[in-house]
């Protein structure tokens, strides 16, 4: 779709593949600021979810990467497990480009709800969702005004829940 081709030009985006995981986890490893999340990602992950997921790549370096799959609970339901998008590619676009891409696959299989979380101090991601237009689920307490369910993995692993519903057309929601 145009929305794509525009917001990612010279990013070439594809389906990931199994042998992707060593440069994702690598990612993983630089973007997040010293957190390390590279546990969150087992491999897997591509492994088994590779058809559903996505790398992005610019001047052939990678640039971003989104990991999800259909859910086997819920024939309606799509759950993005990690995304990521390279600090220096943040904000031209390239995130929706690859929410996108899932958006219109999950549609494609009939999914219509997308389902998600990010850690609470992980505030732009909460403010990008917000923007794709993801409402954030009840919790069992506020922090800043988002709505966190506690524990959610693990003792000490708070979470901030989002589900979108698609709209039929083609597109972003």
């Amino acid at each position: 779709t145009t929305y794509m081709r525009e917001a990612v030009s010279g990013t070439a985006i594809r389906r990931a593949v199994p042998d992707d995981h060593g440069r994702v986890i690598a990612a993983v490893s630089d973007w997040w600021d010293g957190r390390d999340l590279t546990a969150m990602l087992p491999r897997l992950f591509l492994n088994h979810f590779h058809q559903t997921s996505f790398t992005a790549e610019h001047q052939g370096r990678p640039a971003g990467f989104l990991v999800g799959f259909f859910s086997p609970a819920s024939a309606e339901q799509a759950y993005i497990h990690f995304a990521g998008v390279h600090p220096g590619r943040r904000g031209c676009g390239l995130g929706r480009a690859l929410y996108g891409r899932f958006f219109d696959l999950a549609r494609r299989h009939g999914r219509n709800t997308i389902l998600c979380c990010t850690s609470p101090v992980n505030t732009g991601s909460i403010a990008f969702h917000r923007r794709l237009g993801f409402s954030l689920l009840p919790g069992d307490k506020t922090v800043d005004g988002v709505p966190i369910h506690s524990d959610y993995n693990r003792p000490g692993d708070d979470k901030a829940l989002f589900r979108l519903v698609l709209q039929p057309s083609a597109g972003l929601p």
